[in-house]
């Protein structure tokens, strides 16, 4: 699966893949400092553009390839079907157990997870909460270096790198909305772009090291990635009155990645 289009140093690849995530929400989160506030509308369609993203890359830039990667070691069409919808599931129960048991807050349902999160400070609560919405964001970065496939990196890399900036924005905008300060607000968008870029070093080392568990890495953060839209971005964008704004949003983003999976590829 390796394509010219790549370096020979695993760890430059590496590199690359979690600075992308790591520098792309840091910078969404910049123009926040300057930004007085931004109309729910904004968010919403901002909101649901990055979840077409995500959806797009889902589908065209893990699952498909995890089911051609599949596909070329077996002449069975049962078999791929099996192995990345299972994989698709685990990924997903993956992050209902996260959501349940690691306490975090969100900005409009509120606290979840253990009991234990009243006793953490509300900020670092809200950390975690985007956290666990950007892990499965790193994690396809992250595998789709490791797959050291040009066709199958470049996709996830400009696709996942370009919904985090408006993400990034959002973010600190809306934790200024709940009094935190311009500082906190960026700096809060910095740590969870971090943890994404560890999410991507994770997928990286365990598809680069282990490249039979390349289909299966795919499709488990395909499906991580899904529930984190059904679970929380198509929600949280359609709680207000402009779910058709956000609806709109999520075409564009949908239709945006679509067109870079085919022509990056």
């Amino acid at each position: 699966m390796s394509d010219s289009g790549f370096g020979s140093s695993t760890l430059v690849l590496a590199l690359v893949g979690s600075a992308v995530t790591v520098l792309s929400t840091f910078l969404g989160a910049l123009p926040a400092l300057a930004a007085r506030s931004i109309s729910q509308r904004s968010k919403d369609v901002l909101m649901g553009f990055s979840a077409g993203v995500m959806l797009a890359a889902t589908a065209f830039s893990l699952i498909v390839p995890a089911i051609r990667l599949v596909e070329e070691r077996t002449t069975s069409r049962f078999l791929p079907a099996c192995i990345v919808g299972g994989s698709m599931l685990v990924g997903g129960l993956f992050l209902h157990l996260c959501n349940r048991f690691i306490p975090h807050e969100h900005f409009i349902k509120g606290q979840e997870g253990n009991a234990e999160a009243v006793r953490m400070k509300r900020i670092w609560l809200f950390v975690l909460a985007i956290a666990l919405h950007n892990f499965p964001e790193g994690l396809a970065v992250g595998t789709g270096v490791g797959s050291r496939s040009m066709t199958i990196a470049a996709p996830i890399l400009v696709g996942i790198g370009l919904q985090d900036i408006p993400e990034g924005f959002v973010v600190a905008l809306a934790l200024m909305g709940v009094a935190y300060s311009r500082k906190q607000a960026v700096l809060v968008a910095l740590y969870t772009g971090l943890v994404e870029g560890v999410a991507a070093l994770v997928g990286f080392f365990a598809t680069s090291f282990a490249s039979g568990v390349l289909p299966w890495a795919l499709a488990f953060a395909g499906g991580s990635m899904l529930y984190v839209v059904s679970d929380e971005m198509i929600p949280e964008s359609h709680r207000q009155e402009y779910a058709k704004e956000a609806t709109a949003g999520l075409m564009v983003g949908f239709v945006l990645m679509m067109f870079l999976d085919v022509t990056l590829s």
